[in-house]
């Protein structure tokens, strides 16, 4: 059976009363009355079953008991004061792991650029960037924080805006083209070969455009599926079909003529990408993440 914990409060008495070389002395410091603390003193003496301290009328001295428990204490004490100062220097300087849900296109055009100066600003946090194309519970899977397309997120959840808003592009070869025909209206893409996008739930994205002011979609048909927005670019580049995908993706193979660009005048601009994550208590690892990518 464990005995009984002592009272830290009169440990920290005794210690000051050492310190300060008398009971008058630690009673000052304190502003407590002196019967007070030499009270203390004597019933922590009859616990402990020891005589810690010689009383006399000039100076207090301590027994061999006494320089052992002081010892013990004041180097506790001491230990304490440093771990406290050392959670101050993690309150100054942000550490920790931050873990972060987001798709390989955030990663690579919003959260790697703007989050590399970390490398010299915050070298205590490590950042954990986990690409997946499905929307995934971040409570349930220990992320900090994800990314999407849009301010909707769930309740309790917060969202903040890291990007601007992104241009959507429907591209493909100039073989495509060749053989398949120019589409002039949303309503050609029928006949042509179009790459799909799927979500983790196994359903594909609708083409989202607009025509006369109106939101119309187009549900693509071809051969190739991917959960990828890079993949789907690259199929276009490699003469697999039409993609709709963010123009920031292939704005070099549209500069090099690898690509080309069809329906402008009907393609979408999306909501750019947002940061969410729970409205609770943030660390200050992941407040510096939320401070570095909000625009």
């Amino acid at each position: 059976m464990m005995a009984k914990r002592e009272n830290y409060n009169v440990l920290y008495l005794f210690m000051l009363v050492v310190r300060e070389g008398s009971f008058t002395a630690a009673a000052q410091r304190l502003g407590l009355a002196q019967s007070g603390i030499s009270r203390s003193v004597r019933e922590l003496e009859e616990r402990l079953g020891v005589q810690l301290i010689v009383r006399t009328t000039r100076r207090l001295s301590l027994t061999h008991a006494g320089e052992q428990l002081y010892q013990t204490i004041e180097s506790g004490f001491d230990a304490l004061d440093m771990g406290l100062a050392t959670l101050a220097h993690y309150r100054q300087t942000p550490s920790g792991t931050v873990r972060i849900n987001a798709s390989q296109h955030a990663i690579d055009k919003v959260l790697l650029p703007k989050l590399a100066v970390f490398k010299q600003h915050y070298p205590d946090i490590r950042l954990e960037l986990i690409s997946e194309s499905r929307f995934v519970d971040i409570i349930a899977e220990r992320f900090d924080a994800g990314v999407r397309l849009g301010p909707e997120v769930g309740n309790g959840m917060i969202a903040v805006r890291i990007s601007p808003d992104m241009e959507m592009v429907v591209v493909g070869t100039p073989e495509h083209f060749r053989r398949y025909g120019f589409p002039q209206v949303p309503t050609d893409l029928a006949v042509h070969p179009c790459i799909a996008y799927q979500f983790g739930d196994g359903s594909l994205y609708a083409w989202e455009l607009n025509q006369d002011g109106k939101k119309i979609t187009h549900r693509p048909q071809g051969q190739w599926v991917f959960a990828d927005s890079y993949m789907e670019a690259k199929a276009a580049a490699l003469g697999l079909g039409l993609a709709y995908v963010p123009e920031e993706l292939v704005s070099e193979d549209l500069e090099q003529g690898k690509l080309i660009r069809v329906l402008q005048r009907y393609s979408q601009r999306l909501e750019g990408s947002f940061l969410y994550y729970p409205h609770r208590n943030v660390s200050p690892a992941l407040r510096a993440v939320i401070d570095t990518l909000r625009i």
